[in-house]
């Protein structure tokens, strides 16, 4: 009867869990007027799904250079009524007749200038297709209304920020080359500059035609046609069959267990989720180190070792065979444990990975809790900063330089550095490699939304703030910890001014470790901390962007 009783009782835990409700929302996103617009449909009776299309579609009108509809994104979602975890991929995929060696000159070398800006360098975006989904499988309103935000901004205009303006400023060279982008940034021939009305007539069309058709209203139709239409004419390779093939997928997010907390994160076509686990399983092996430079020398080697095989495995897993499962077991971790020497530093010279690809910093991140718990982390981009710099004429949507992510020759580095392989070479279809991570951290007391733009920067800054929050630190001191990187070549420590003290270089310096100081701070991390014992949420943004962080009331007034 006992046994019985029990058995009953442990059964109820997990909707007891369930039932436990924030009672109020919390928002950070990388700007303010996309934060704004998530509250005001969690305030017109949305959840946090619909929340997410709004800033979604928000910051593709404020924050143009980060992200668009012209480009991919991940979302992880957590579902408060049935605790069910997805990640929604909406990254970009390969138009149907690209080719692996189609950025080769005559010559076999890669033409960066084809990779960096032009309709060539786009991927089919994924962002419609995501709004539409998440609207009609998760949200509670009518995408109209989730759009209708974004529409006002595009239509209204905005005021350009500093941080637009600086890169609008840097990308000139390459707007002032297609006319429509010219005609956007570029009035009079002059860059924009902060304090100046942007405005966007033909974006807010292309949102009224969702708001009517949903992700219809993109990939077919007037719109489809324009922008085939505006891409072939620039020399890209887009066609409609493109357009009206892309779909998002829903993928089962990578779940790990590091010192007792569950991480929820990105699996492939991100290589964030496996890169963490690699780092956390190699990290569990040893004991508590028992000073801060015998840990930062630990992290240090397994983000070496973790990028390494981030480099020769990981691609987009509906067209390669990523082995996950081995990568994440005890007894490959234990492997790279036997060759760490926990007094010197490794050489990646040593290691066998000549290939090399590089990835854009250009991205953005927002974190969604609303009053009944359902939670959003989302990561979204158009690579570089203002993507490709194309805005295809009629539609007002500017498109990514994504094809950038995947190898464009073997061997062949570009300015980022980061390394890959044959996993992710270009494909008709494919979708090219992340370091997108999304990131769910659950523990007994506290769970965590987290995520950041940064390239490949990404997946170690969300360590950090998964160790930081595992410690105890509030949302602010998670997103305003200094950070340090490696990615296994190029082989240093890039740091920011002020992460580690001239102590602490002096002695990683000595045990080999090749030091590189950032002359600027990087990454913009948004972050939701919901304390489970005090039923308290805690929200910031980065102080390095110009975001912002708000918590709202349990119920939203009409």
């Amino acid at each position: 009867m006992r046994a019985a009783l029990l058995a009953v009782l442990l059964g109820l835990l997990p909707a007891l869990a369930l039932a436990q409700a924030p009672g109020r929302y919390a928002i950070a996103t990388a700007h303010p007027l996309a934060t704004a617009a998530g509250e005001e449909t969690l305030r017109t009776g949305g959840n946090a799904f619909d929340a997410a299309v709004a800033v979604t579609a928000a910051l593709a009108v404020v924050e143009p250079a980060g992200s668009g509809l012209g480009g991919g994104g991940f979302y992880l979602l957590h579902l408060a009524d049935s605790g069910r975890k997805v990640f929604v991929d909406a990254r970009e995929v390969a138009p149907l007749a690209a080719t692996a060696d189609m950025y080769l000159d005559a010559t076999g070398q890669v033409n960066q200038q084809q990779l960096a800006a032009g309709p060539l360098a786009a991927g089919i975006p994924g962002i419609p297709a995501a709004l539409d989904h998440l609207s009609r499988e998760y949200g509670r309103i009518k995408l109209e209304l989730s759009l209708a935000p974004a529409l006002r901004h595009a239509r209204e205009g905005i005021a350009v920020d500093h941080k637009l303006a600086a890169h609008i400023q840097r990308r000139a060279g390459d707007l002032k080359r297609f006319p429509a982008s010219a005609a956007l940034f570029l009035p009079q021939g002059m860059p924009l500059a902060a304090g100046q009305t942007l405005r966007q007539p033909e974006l807010a069309a292309t949102l009224e035609r969702m708001q009517l058709f949903g992700a219809a209203g993109f990939y077919q139709g007037r719109v489809a046609d324009e922008l085939v239409a505006a891409v072939q004419a620039g020399g890209g390779i887009w066609t409609l069959k493109d357009l009206a093939s892309y779909r998002v997928k829903e993928r089962a997010p990578v779940i790990l267990d590091y010192r007792g907390w569950q991480l929820v994160t990105a699996p492939p076509p991100s290589s964030g989720g496996l890169v963490l686990g690699l780092m956390t399983n190699i990290l569990s092996g040893f004991t508590a180190p028992q000073s801060e430079l015998n840990a930062l020398h630990l992290r240090i080697e397994a983000m070496r070792r973790a990028y390494f095989d981030r480099a020769r495995f990981m691609g987009d897993t509906d067209f390669v065979e990523v082995p996950s499962r081995a990568l994440l077991s005890a007894g490959y971790a234990e492997a790279w444990r036997k060759t760490i020497d926990q007094d010197k530093a490794s050489r990646s010279a040593d290691f066998s990975m000549p290939h090399q690809e590089g990835q854009g910093r250009n991205t953005t991140h927002f974190s969604i809790i609303d009053a009944q718990g359902n939670r959003v982390a989302a990561t979204l981009s158009i690579n570089y900063m203002l993507g490709s710099a194309f805005v295809a004429a009629g539609t007002g949507v500017l498109l990514n330089n994504e094809m950038d992510d995947f190898v464009a020759k073997p061997g062949e580095p570009n300015a980022y550095g980061l390394v890959g392989g044959q996993a992710n070479a270009i494909e008709p279809g494919k979708r090219m490699l992340s370091s997108m991570s999304p990131t769910f951290l659950e523990g007994a007391d506290r769970i965590a939304v987290l995520g950041t733009p940064g390239g490949s920067r990404i997946i170690t800054m969300v360590f950090h703030a998964i160790e930081a929050v595992m410690a105890g630190e509030d949302a602010k001191a998670v997103v305003s910890r200094p950070r340090y990187h490696h990615q296994y070549l190029p082989d240093v420590v890039q740091f920011e001014p002020e992460a580690l003290s001239p102590y602490i270089q002096r002695q990683l310096s000595q045990r080999g470790h090749v030091l590189q100081e950032l002359g600027y701070r990087y990454g913009n991390m948004q972050a939701i901390i919901w304390d489970l014992k005090q039923n308290r949420l805690d929200a910031a943004s980065d102080p390095r962007g110009i975001g912002s962080a708000v918590l709202g009331p349990a119920r939203a007034r009409p």
